[in-house]
């Protein structure tokens, strides 16, 4: 299980790092959400992964560390508002420039 964490990753911060390096904004968004997922994901692994534990401390000899879940769980809140933002502020560059390039040139242009 472990390894399969961390072969999720490695993939989800590897496609980010793509997308992010790309000249359009749509790709840049969906690449900052895909390493948003794999920071959620390395955060959710810190807690020990454990199957079969209760999340109640006091309810067994061995419980699930409920920290690491409720920093996901916000960091999950947090990145829906800040995609939205994103998205938000892409539509209106597109609406404004009338491309989506990043630096503002079309390809027609040249870079």
């Amino acid at each position: 299980m472990e390894a399969l964490f961390a072969i999720m990753i490695g993939t989800l911060t590897a496609g980010g790092v793509y997308l992010l390096l790309r000249a359009r904004t749509f790709p840049v968004i969906v690449g900052l959400t895909l390493v948003s997922y794999a920071v959620n994901l390395f955060l959710f692994s810190m807690g020990r992964l454990q199957t079969g534990v209760p999340a109640v401390i006091g309810q067994g000899e061995s419980y699930a560390d409920p920290l690491p879940q409720a920093l996901v769980l916000t960091a999950i809140v947090i990145g829906f508002a800040m995609t939205a933002f994103a998205l938000a502020l892409a539509l209106r560059s597109l609406g404004e420039e009338g491309t989506d390039h990043v630096d503002g040139k079309d390809a027609e242009e040249g870079t």
